[in-house]
């Protein structure tokens, strides 16, 4: 009886925790002089976040064989962001109209191009000068953004050169038995650079609170960048300034064919949710991004920036006519205020609907690199 009583108290308190909130706490700091009519209905609503316990186990994501690599590029100590994306938005400033968060490559901005790239410094080991990016994650129980401080590691080209040159001393080092994920890649950031760097934007910076984008930018707890096998077939090398995007910015609008958004919970991760998880005290908040993993085996980019590299069937197979490339998979843990009081910076007609998670990468790993990361993969290494 006593259990009956209890289990039933906490049923009330999770419904509590969720229709006791009249509206994301967003939109309390939502400001008329700025956005106008918005502030009435600016997103995320009550019904985008959902409790982990209720979400059924299934599916985790992209089959994957057993050999992976993950490089390590620390998670944005330095504070790398800006609101653009050199692959879908080139050549234009604030082409994505919301903030986002950059490992690796220090230079990339909405004008980087495959010689700029290449040129940069970097986070990462090893001199991946690869871009990584993804939308930033707010707090929304205050208002305005967190100054990010530099951090006060060697200067980014001395790192790279560094890394690089242990890699090539024979010094990398594998091992077995540890499982996909194992690692956080959370190392420190090697210092500040390039362009977007520094500074959260704030209220008047472009992405911010002028395109429904405001509160604390969280600073994940970690970044895992993690290249995995195929299930079914030895996978090749990507080529140099292979572009690669997942999910869809704008999914909430577009409907959901391109949406890849999954969310769950540390201590949960077999319930994947495309909606916001609220997750129980001591466990972090994770976004689980699955990159398209079956390339045409001719072209770097395509119009649509999604043709050239596809999804695998549910099997893990490739379509015919396609080649198995090592699956990137980014995960990104996060310590979030309790309740629904969190949401990722969004276009502003998306409302920043969960669904429209999404993150963007182009390789620019050093070919002797990627040939690591195909060995480790093909021979079921975990490096």
């Amino acid at each position: 009886m006593r259990k009956r009583l209890v289990l039933a108290m906490a049923g009330v308190l999770i419904a509590g925790s969720l229709t006791g909130v009249g509206r994301p706490a967003f939109a309390d700091h939502c400001d008329p002089s700025v956005q106008g009519a918005e502030c009435e209905d600016v997103g995320p609503a009550l019904e985008d976040f959902v409790d982990i316990r209720q979400v059924p186990p299934g599916d985790t994501g992209v089959r994957a064989g057993r050999g992976s690599f993950t490089s390590r590029c620390g998670r944005n100590e330095n504070g790398h962001r800006n609101s653009d994306n050199h692959i879908v938005t080139p050549g234009v400033s604030n082409g994505a109209h919301h903030v986002h968060d950059y490992v690796g490559n220090l230079t990339t901005n909405g004008f980087s191009t495959d010689q700029s790239l290449a040129a940069g410094g970097t986070t990462c080991r090893f001199g991946d000068k690869s871009a990584y990016f993804w939308p930033v994650l707010r707090s929304r129980t205050g208002v305005g953004a967190a100054q990010a401080a530099p951090s006060a590691s060697p200067s980014p080209d001395a790192s790279a050169r560094s890394q690089e040159g242990r890699f090539q001393e024979g010094r990398f080092r594998t091992g077995r038995g540890r499982g996909p994920g194992s690692g956080t890649g959370s190392g420190a950031g090697s210092g500040a650079g390039g362009s977007g760097t520094g500074a959260n934007p704030g209220a008047d910076e472009p992405g911010g609170a002028s395109e429904g984008n405001v509160g604390r930018i969280l600073l994940a707890r970690s970044v895992t960048l993690q290249f995995r096998g195929n299930p079914v077939s030895r996978v090749v090398a990507m080529p140099r300034f292979l572009k690669l995007i997942t999910g869809d910015a704008k999914a909430a609008t577009n409907g959901g064919a391109n949406a890849r958004a999954q969310w769950t919970c540390t201590g949960f991760t077999n319930r994947l949710t495309s909606k916001y998880p609220l997750c129980p005290r001591g466990s972090l908040v994770l976004r689980v991004l699955d990159f398209p993993s079956c390339w045409d085996g001719r072209n770097t980019d395509s119009a649509d920036h999604r043709t050239h590299v596809v999804f695998p069937g549910a099997n893990g197979a490739c379509p015919a006519g396609t080649r198995a490339i090592p699956q990137l998979r980014m995960t990104l843990a996060y310590s979030v205020p309790s309740g629904p009081s969190f949401a990722v910076d969004s276009f502003p007609e998306q409302r920043h609907n969960p669904i429209t998670d999404h993150a963007d990468f182009e390789n620019v790993m050093p070919d002797r690199l990627m040939n690591t990361v195909v060995t480790c993969v093909n021979r079921g290494l975990r490096c």
